[in-house]
């Protein structure tokens, strides 16, 4: 317990003092021992790999996982040191409710084949998704995080202990230098000769005393002054390696980067595979619908003007003279009936059937009779 209570009380005034000469330093009092360029700059080369680090570690997990809550989760289970869940993409959840919608509104007619066929394709790229998010995570992600949570924390903890280093050499010069001026000022009270008269002896004495004092508090801050330079001169040496290996950690970034771009690359060209033969299909079903549509237009037309041909005697008339008047880009064929892409015949015939429209040209009546000559 005694043993505890002055490690307690040594640990105490180091702090005491380490806080004054920061204090000291803060407010332009002290002196503050500087570090070199090249240390300086290390320095600065760390800070800016951590920032950028962290940042690209944030931006890649929200585009592998745009859902906060869901990135919220599985931080939460890497903390915990459990397994995180399985879940499922948005693709393979498009493709399920796809699925589930061609199964209630029809599976045989063409919007439930088509829904059918999106949501396979929807499902491979889904599956496409996952393996990628798996492979970034791994190739990727966890180098940046094992960098962040354990070299740069490393790093961390022997640069605050350089930068303590750093206030007790700073401490120990300024207790030096206040020695060596009071010892300075006590040689020069003990050198000047007393008037015995006027003085009396005892000053004379302490003057003395007090300037041996200064002497072993000299010898004494000096002593510590060596301790704390070859403690900041070794600390310094460690934090400057921990440092220059920041090279090493931006080569295995870089290795990393180009496994992520890797895998990003074959996960769109997957993307666009199975986006392809969809397109491919659904081009030649829309083509079969298209032809079956053109084909049931047609037949319509047809029985649209045989029917209107056989109850107006006008439409007889009209279609007998229309394939020699009409021009060649008209609506009438050669046999007298409608092509089915020209919707305005299509309309005449509707209307004559209901006998709204008459033609302009009265049909020809027989022939009147002639009578007799003069």
């Amino acid at each position: 317990m005694d043993f505890n209570m002055k490690k307690l009380a040594s640990d105490a005034g180091i702090f005491f003092t380490r806080a004054v000469q920061f204090t000291e330093e803060k407010f332009g009092q002290a002196e503050k021992t500087e570090l070199d360029a090249q240390f300086e700059n290390l320095l600065a080369r760390a800070d800016s790999t951590k920032n950028w680090t962290e940042k690209i570690l944030r931006q890649t997990e929200v585009l592998l996982q745009p859902n906060p809550s869901a990135r919220v989760e599985e931080f939460l289970y890497e903390k915990l040191d459990r397994k995180v869940p399985s879940r499922v993409t948005n693709g393979e959840l498009l493709a399920q409710y796809m699925a589930e919608a061609a199964s209630e509104l029809g599976p045989t007619t063409p919007y439930g084949k088509t829904l059918i066929k999106v949501a396979e394709a929807e499902k491979r790229l889904g599956a496409a998704e996952r393996d990628f998010i798996h492979t970034a995570s791994i190739g990727f992600l966890t180098p940046l995080r094992t960098f962040l949570e354990g070299d740069w924390k490393t790093i961390s903890k022997e640069r605050r202990l350089l930068h303590n280093r750093r206030l007790d050499l700073d401490a120990c010069k300024a207790r030096l230098k206040k020695a060596k001026a009071a010892e300075a000022k006590a040689t020069c009270e003990g050198d000047t000769v007393p008037d015995f008269q006027e003085t009396r002896p005892r000053n004379y004495i302490l003057s003395a005393s007090a300037s041996a004092l200064w002497n072993d508090e000299v010898d004494k801050a000096e002593q510590e002054l060596r301790v704390a330079q070859t403690e900041f001169d070794r600390q310094a040496e460690v934090t400057r390696l921990l440092l220059e290996g920041i090279s090493s950690t931006h080569v295995n970034h870089l290795r990393c980067l180009h496994e992520f771009v890797e895998s990003q690359t074959t996960y769109y060209a997957q993307c666009y595979r199975h986006m392809l033969d969809l397109q491919k299909q659904l081009g030649s079903s829309s083509l079969s619908t298209a032809c079956l549509a053109w084909t049931l237009t047609g037949s319509l037309a047809r029985e649209a003007t045989r029917r209107a041909r056989s109850l107006s005697p006008t439409w007889n008339c009209l279609a007998k003279q229309a394939p020699s008047q009409a021009p060649a880009h008209s609506g009438l064929g050669r046999r007298g009936w409608v092509q089915p892409c020209h919707l305005s015949c299509l309309l005449v015939t509707q209307l004559l059937r209901v006998g709204k429209v008459t033609p302009s040209h009265p049909a020809p009546g027989p022939p009147a009779a002639r009578g007799p000559r003069s």
